[in-house]
């Protein structure tokens, strides 16, 4: 019995968006060596899952979407530099730059009148208003601002393992949730609610 093929495509981008995360965790909770070894082996993982998840998004999907363009530019400098120098803090930062990068971006669009989140989830959220666009572009502009300063903050004063957690009990629930809340809002705003994929936060 053959899949669907819209059941087959979303979990596709499932797979595509999450598999390297589960991957990276899987090897550092589970990989039985030393600490600096599990750091260096989890992050060549990684890297090499997020190209991976890029070419299969590419020949599959036909298109690499700009957020996965950009994290995966990112997990291989910062990977990268954290193999080569076997120094865990620069694979700490990449979720900094990442979430400041966006932030940044949506900020600018803002300023500019330039609906980038529109171009990124416009098939997310049909019907939206300009306003709902504009609203839901300063909430995530702002979420992915305060995301930038708390995982400086967790990095900066944590363990690699404490760190690690936190990106997947703190990290990945905060952002399900703030989307999840932005709903009631996205509603007053013409959400076609039958049409929307509200469960597909943007993914870091």
């Amino acid at each position: 019995m053959s899949v669907p093929q819209k059941e087959a495509s979303a979990g596709l981008k499932a797979g595509i968006e999450y598999g390297p995360l589960i991957l990276f965790f899987a090897v550092n909770f589970l990989a039985p060596i030393g600490p600096l070894t599990r750091v260096l082996v989890a992050t060549g993982v990684f890297m090499a899952a997020t190209v991976v998840a890029m070419i299969v998004s590419k020949v599959k999907l036909g298109r690499i979407s700009p957020m996965l363009w950009l994290s995966g530019v990112l997990v291989v400098v910062f990977g990268g530099l954290t193999l080569y120098f076997h120094d865990e803090r620069f694979i700490k930062m990449k979720p900094t730059i990442v979430y400041a990068m966006f932030s940044a971006l949506l900020f600018f669009g803002l300023a500019t009148g330039r609906p980038l989140i529109q171009m990124v989830l416009g098939n997310v959220y049909p019907g939206l208003t300009e306003l709902g666009w504009r609203k839901l572009t300063r909430n995530w502009a702002c979420f992915f601002a305060f995301m930038a300063v708390l995982n400086e903050a967790v990095w900066r004063n944590s363990t690699w393992d404490f760190w690690v957690g936190f990106k997947l009990w703190g990290a990945m629930p905060l952002t399900i949730a703030f989307a999840i809340a932005n709903i009631p809002m996205l509603l007053r705003h013409g959400l076609n609610a039958e049409g929307a994929k509200v469960d597909e936060p943007p993914v870091e």
